[in-house]
């Protein structure tokens, strides 16, 4: 099998973005990820587009983005795994140089979410379970779901709000580092335990924000990543899943089986462990999303997670640091931006380029845990710099 590279990187800013439409915010991303590769548009020979849709005007996002960025001629396609789309498109970039299409091949991840009010991002968002038998029956939000979750983990576990709590002080502090975040303040434990109640027990500091925003990664061969840098970061392995569309139809509400099964395949497939892992980034959609994350990729042992981010084990200098960019919670969450945003992030601690917030690389491997919908996709990336 060939091997793999990223090798050119690109991030827009994230938030409420009413000063660009769709292909201009994709270009912001597209522009940083060709000039860090120093690769010409002519030579990417597939571009594929992670975008959920339906919050903004375009129906054909691929066309558009390409277009825009110079890149018309080059294979194109939109894929869509809902909140796990730009992994989905990491994916397909990666397997169209894998099976020797092209040597070279671009993901982006876009999103602009804030074009349609709160209630019906409301309902787009709740269409994400399974449309007739939750939301049209059973008036299922998008927080609901993952409310389930939280408490079925704090009645096994004993997993407490404030538990959920610090993992969302913990995104701000982290936000606060980043510049591309949407949040870029610093949030105490008790304005987070006493913000405005969601979905019981989830609070408005449990949940992340709507969001507009784009990411890029340059994928390249061997051969062609060795021309065009010193650093290239190795994709490794690469594990994907799916479950259920319907909760009731789930073994169990204390984990998502489908991010345990991915997490499996990108482990054998990279050979290493999660010990091995030196720095993460988690879906953390909801603060629950990022304690069960650390369950499911074997961060800790099951009814483990509440210890490791009371111990601060998934700080900087912690045992696994997680989303040190700020993450879903604080960075934002434009869906089909996030896979790609999170395989940036990872690039630049790889390349020990993250700043502030970089992690002490040891072993040189890095996860991206990028989740769709209430677990119906999960896709888990390693990457490597060796």
């Amino acid at each position: 099998m060939k091997r793999v590279a990223v090798v050119g990187i690109g991030h827009s800013k994230f938030g409420r973005r009413t000063d660009v439409n769709v292909g201009e915010l994709a270009f912001e991303s597209i522009k940083q990820a060709v000039d860090d590769a120093g690769v010409d548009r002519k030579d990417i020979g597939n571009v594929v587009v992670g975008s959920a849709g339906g919050w903004y005007e375009e129906s054909l996002p691929a066309v558009v983005v390409g277009e825009y960025a110079g890149l018309s001629g080059a294979g194109t396609m939109r894929v869509e795994a809902a909140c796990a789309s730009g992994s989905a498109a990491v994916k397909a970039a990666y397997n169209s140089i894998v099976s020797g299409e092209t040597d070279v091949a671009m993901a982006v991840g876009v999103e602009k979410m804030t074009e349609v009010d709160t209630s019906t991002s409301v309902e787009l968002i709740g269409r994400a379970g399974s449309y007739m038998w939750e939301f049209e029956n059973y008036g299922m939000t998008f927080p609901a779901y993952y409310a389930l979750y939280a408490v079925a983990h704090m009645n096994k576990f004993g997993t407490t709000e404030e538990d959920m709590s610090r993992v969302a002080v913990k995104a701000h502090h982290y936000g606060a580092m980043n510049p591309l975040a949407q949040f870029q303040k610093e949030i105490t434990l008790e304005k987070a335990l006493g913000s405005q109640m969601v979905s019981w027990p989830l609070k408005l500091y449990d949940a992340c924000p709507l969001s507009d925003g784009s990411a890029a990664v340059v994928l390249a061969s061997e051969e062609t990543a060795k021309k065009l840098t010193d650093t290239p970061v190795w994709v490794k392995g690469v594990g994907y899943s799916s479950d259920s569309a319907n909760l009731s139809r789930r073994s169990d509400y204390v984990g998502l089986r489908a991010a345990v099964d991915a997490a499996g395949r990108a482990y054998a497939m990279a050979k290493v462990t999660p010990q091995d892992i030196d720095v993460a980034t988690a879906h953390d959609c909801f603060t629950i999303a990022e304690l069960m994350a650390y369950e499911d990729l074997g961060f800790c042992k099951k009814g483990e997670a509440a210890k490791l981010i009371r111990e601060g084990q998934t700080e900087l200098g912690g045992k696994i640091p997680v989303n040190l960019d700020g993450g879903l919670k604080a960075k934002g969450h434009p869906i089909g931006a996030t896979g790609v945003s999170m395989a940036v992030e990872i690039t630049k601690q790889l390349r020990g380029e993250a700043g502030s917030h970089q992690a002490p690389i040891k072993n040189g491997v890095g996860l991206v845990h990028n989740i769709g919908g209430t677990g119906h996709y999960a896709y888990v990336t390693i990457l490597s710099r060796d």
